[in-house]
């Protein structure tokens, strides 16, 4: 056993002298601030009572101001975001292609071109002309794909080079210099 562990443990109690406030007793502490809680409560839950200008805390200050110059973009940042933004606009173009698409074939678009071409020519080359087989759905989405692939890679890249050619002027020129202001709710 240890010298510590040996000693027996001793309380220290403290009596009050004459120069320490006396705490009022707990229950009353409690309803103090419940009440003042309260007060407050009902001061911002009707907001046109001067009650509530009372309790707002100061007075009103103007809002900060601070003005800040962009000197230098991450290019790798800029890579990640464009990246994943222009796959974002991809998938958005091939559905909204698709969408567009189903609507003009249900309206039947196509078989009213048919019928046009087939009225306008007229001969029986014609009767087997069917205008899906030039621009169906699988084709024009198969074009719609690689144009958002195609489009992937160069949103990518000129956002990169963006990025590179903004820090070079910025290392120039000083940067974009913007003011930043609170909320004044």
């Amino acid at each position: 056993m240890t010298e510590r562990s040996a000693q027996p443990s001793t309380q220290r109690t403290t009596v009050p002298t004459d120069d320490t406030a006396v705490r009022p007793p707990l229950r009353e502490r409690i309803q103090a601030k419940v009440s003042s809680a309260t007060e407050e409560h009902r001061a911002n839950a009707a907001p046109e009572s001067t009650k509530a200008d009372k309790l707002a805390s100061g007075p009103a200050k103007p809002p900060r101001r601070a003005r800040l110059r962009l000197t230098r973009i991450d290019p790798w940042s800029v890579m990640k975001t464009a990246f994943l933004l222009s796959i974002a606009f991809g998938v958005v173009t091939v559905v909204s292609v698709l969408m567009v698409w189903s609507v003009l074939g249900a309206a039947g678009v196509w078989d009213s071109i048919n019928q046009t071409i087939q009225e306008s020519i007229g001969g029986p080359e014609t009767a087997d002309l069917d205008v899906e087989n030039y621009i169906g759905t699988s084709r024009v989405l198969g074009f719609t794909m690689l144009v958002a692939a195609v489009d992937v890679i160069l949103l990518t890249a000129i956002a990169t080079l963006g990025a590179f050619l903004y820090n070079m002027a910025a290392a120039l020129l000083g940067g974009i210099e913007v003011t930043l202001a609170e909320d004044n709710n």
